[in-house]
């Protein structure tokens, strides 16, 4: 096992060295979750790791309360005649796409496509065989768009803005990784139906918008970009992706938003009365996010000592570590619960550790977990009128009892900048112009070689044929078109046709 400087004695692989080492040991080590459930790839939440999220959860609420969605739950169980008519869509979907036909010229295809390999099945209640078998929602689509008719009956019900955040089940094959690869999910994900494809589209950019508000507060910048089209869901009209980038170079899709059109309200005949008294199919739009958002945070905050929790997520924003000294005459204990009252009262996460314990187990135990801010106090503090301030990003310094709460909710913000600046340095340290491709003969050739860890862009007019040679050169995977082009047009990579398409190509989770 690899390790820093130092970090033998305590057993913490190195981050920079071996990333695939320190990012499980550091979830288990920073009890975010237990993988000794005896199921493959279902962890078991602990407190912090489950407070982690929950936080995130609230981001992610807030912002459906500002722009409107409603929250509902749905059943866990779906009948399988449902899928089949989600399989049927798909496959007649794909088929379409192949062959440059419109959806509607063909029939529903009896070819298996959507979750049906990757569901879990119930097939029995107690001693009884089902009638008709049920699978555990791998997403729900087909659930909730069962019920949508029966909601929408005139343009006076649209929008429809609907999310929950449930569990959802998926029978991963491939190797398991805590939040970034399981098979029990935690998952949001909003639905929404409107009039037309314009409402549809302005859906779609308001989940852009939230998007950037959360990554915001997980101090993450993110790629979003346009997957094409052998990489977009058959059943949407088009998909973005949005990716976060990994200490590794790696990148890790959490989130994504799907443009229906109207395909799915064909299917579920979903429609409704418009103004001229007539019928018209729905057009939809789906978000989703998952715990990935957690492993995110987790791979690119953390560092050779531990997790680094950005403070609008962290469980605890402040650890306070009284000295507890024998025969002292400063209660330093009372002190630090005052002063943790003192900062609740405005709204701050605190956690007073009154262990009777080496003052240097207590902050590794907390720099570990990532907490952004320690205050140790002792009976020299307290007679100063001060606390002893120590970020996790670095750095110490004496704060004023008396202004207590300003200076550590300003130490928090800082805190949150700092998070930022690294991660977009980060951001702006991978991302590598790609090295030039040659044609000899039909045969493409890349003049020099891409370097292990870095993301790579394009200007990208070309075919599915130059897109397969670039796939193949370079072992990497068309992320698609950024929603950022470049400014100007600029000769494609492989056609030289003159372009602003910005293409993105990375390895990927």
């Amino acid at each position: 096992m690899s390790q820093g400087p130092g970090k033998a004695k305590r057993g913490i692989p190195s981050k920079s060295e071996n990333f695939n080492e320190w990012y499980p040991f550091m979830v288990e080590a920073a009890e975010l979750v237990d993988k000794r459930y005896p199921i493959k790839g279902m962890d078991v939440w602990r407190p912090y790791g489950w407070k982690t999220m929950k936080l995130i959860d609230a981001l992610t609420h807030a912002e459906m309360e500002r722009t409107h969605h409603e929250e509902v739950n749905f059943p866990l169980l779906i009948p399988e005649n449902l899928l089949e008519k989600e399989n049927a869509l798909v496959a007649r979907l794909k088929k379409a796409r192949e062959e440059g036909v419109d959806p509607d010229d063909l029939r529903d295809e009896e070819e298996e496509g959507g979750f049906k390999k990757e569901v879990y099945w119930v097939k029995h209640a107690g001693d009884n065989e089902l009638d008709i078998p049920m699978f555990l929602r791998p997403t729900s689509e087909t659930a909730m768009y069962t019920m949508f008719p029966l909601w929408i009956r005139s343009h006076k019900d649209l929008p429809l803005k609907v999310y929950q955040m449930v569990n959802t089940f998926r029978y991963e094959t491939k190797q398991t990784r805590s939040f970034i690869r399981v098979r029990e999910i935690h998952f949001f994900e909003a639905h929404t139906a409107h009039a037309d494809e314009d409402s549809a589209s302005q859906q779609i950019e308001q989940d852009l918008e939230i998007v950037d508000n959360l990554m915001h507060q997980l101090c993450l910048p993110v790629i979003k970009a346009k997957r094409p089209v052998w990489d977009t869901f058959p059943g949407a009209w088009y998909t973005i992706g949005i990716d976060a980038v990994m200490p590794n170079g790696r990148t890790l899709q959490v989130a994504s938003c799907h443009h229906y059109r109207d395909q799915w309200a064909k299917a579920f005949d979903i429609s409704y009365e418009n103004l001229e008294a007539e019928q018209q199919h729905c057009h939809q739009t789906t978000y989703g996010m998952s715990e990935r958002l957690l492993g995110a945070v987790v791979g690119m905050h953390g560092d050779e000592n531990g997790l680094i929790m950005p403070p609008a997520v962290a469980p605890f924003q402040v650890v306070i570590c009284p000295m507890i000294r024998k025969n002292s005459d400063v209660d330093t204990v009372a002190v630090a619960e005052e002063m943790a009252t003192k900062l609740r009262r405005h709204g701050l996460r605190v956690k007073v550790d009154a262990r009777d314990i080496r003052a240097g187990q207590k902050y590794y135990d907390w720099e570990i977990k990532g907490v952004p801010l320690r205050l140790d106090v002792g009976p020299r503090d307290i007679a100063q009128g001060t606390a002893f301030a120590a970020r996790r990003t670095g750095g110490k310094e004496p704060v004023s009892m008396d202004d207590l709460p300003n200076a550590c909710m300003t130490i928090l913000d800082e805190i949150s900048d700092e998070l930022r600046l690294r991660s977009s340095a980060h951001m702006n340290d991978v991302l590598q112009p790609l090295p030039a491709f040659t044609e000899i003969d039909g045969n493409w050739t890349m003049e020099g070689e891409v370097e292990d860890g870095k993301i790579y862009q394009i200007p990208f007019d070309g075919t599915d044929a130059h897109a397969e040679a670039i796939e193949r050169a370079t072992g990497m995977t068309f992320l698609g078109d950024s929603t950022e082009s470049y400014e100007s047009n600029m000769p494609c990579h492989m056609s030289g046709n003159m372009t602003r398409r910005r293409v993105l190509l990375a390895k990927t989770y």
